[in-house]
């Protein structure tokens, strides 16, 4: 297998790996305060409801520190801790807020934690003690604190993605290894090649440098512009040097594909020409009557 080989499919794995990794990123989810009341009344609602408590009202939910909402009821009510769980869960996610929060619930007369909870995107660090015992009927108040984004990203996540990153950073530092460890090799195919790329661009043509590409006559420094037909003209003129080409054929190859042709217009353009390139005493664009035109070139 080549050097080239072994670095694309170094760089291909590396690539697969990080993509992949990318895809299995959960993307940060922002956690907007209005938003969050909004799911809490709706999950306290709900904790009523299931226990068939049409009295008491839910309190306007307060925002906190940062990222720490507070869930209160106008009555005394009791909790089970799995409806808590459930209830919390299918709100916030309804509200497509973030996965990783904790769950505190607080006597109100006393600051002690009654029951709490974690829960996170990564199942192996949600932790939900005491599910099925019931809180008795008093005064609790909820707190909802939302923990750091960054706990999302697990070490083998992580480890994943630097893996990837490695796999490419190593087939980029063996392929320039190996290009600037390889001399260029020159064969005598591309010298050839070479040559005959570069006498597609440039003719000679007398003391004049003809580029068709560029539609122009260079003569010592002086640089002539010419039209579109007039260099297709040329083209024709100095494939076939010294020999006569017909007016047939000068029309069908510059005008056939170019709409109406008008009988005065290929005259029109070998009189430009000839005007171009009377400075040279070695061309002469002379009309061979009744049948065309052709270049003279002399061998100076």
């Amino acid at each position: 297998m080549s050097q080239n080989k072994k670095v694309i499919y170094i760089l291909i794995i590396g690539l697969s790996i990080l993509l992949a990794y990318l895809f299995t990123v959960k993307t940060k989810q922002t956690v907007l305060p209005e938003t969050v009341k909004i799911a809490l009344r709706d999950a306290g609602d709900q904790l009523l409801f299931s226990q068939n408590d049409s009295t008491s009202l839910i309190l306007p939910v307060k925002a906190l520190k940062k990222n720490q909402f507070e869930l209160t009821f106008s009555h005394s009510i009791s909790i089970q801790p799995n409806d808590l769980v459930f209830f919390v869960k299918r709100s916030l996610t309804k509200a497509n807020l973030p996965d990783n929060y904790r769950v505190e619930v607080n006597q109100c007369a006393v600051e002690e934690v009654s029951y709490s909870y974690v829960i996170n995107a990564e199942k192996d660090k949600t932790i939900v003690p005491c599910s099925g015992r019931i809180l008795p009927k008093n005064c609790y108040v909820i707190n909802v604190f939302f923990l750091d984004e960054a706990s999302m990203f697990s070490p083998q996540t992580l480890a994943f993605f630097k893996i990837g990153l490695g796999a490419i950073i190593i087939g980029l530092l063996v392929w320039l290894f190996f290009r600037r460890k390889q001399p260029e090799v020159v064969t005598e195919n591309s010298v050839v090649k070479q040559s005959q790329e570069e006498a597609q661009l440039q003719h000679q043509l007398g003391r004049f440098s003809f580029y068709p590409e560029q539609l122009k006559l260079i003569q010592e420094a002086k640089e002539i512009k010419l039209s579109k037909k007039e260099c297709e003209l040329l083209i024709i003129f100095v494939n076939k040097p010294n020999q006569i080409v017909t007016r047939e054929e000068l029309t069908k190859q510059v005008w056939e594909d170019n709409g109406v042709f008008v009988g005065r217009s290929l005259d029109t353009y070998i009189s430009k020409l000839r005007k171009i390139l009377k400075d040279d005493s070695t061309l002469k664009l002379t009309n061979v009557h009744g049948v065309g035109y052709k270049l003279e070139v002399v061998n100076s």
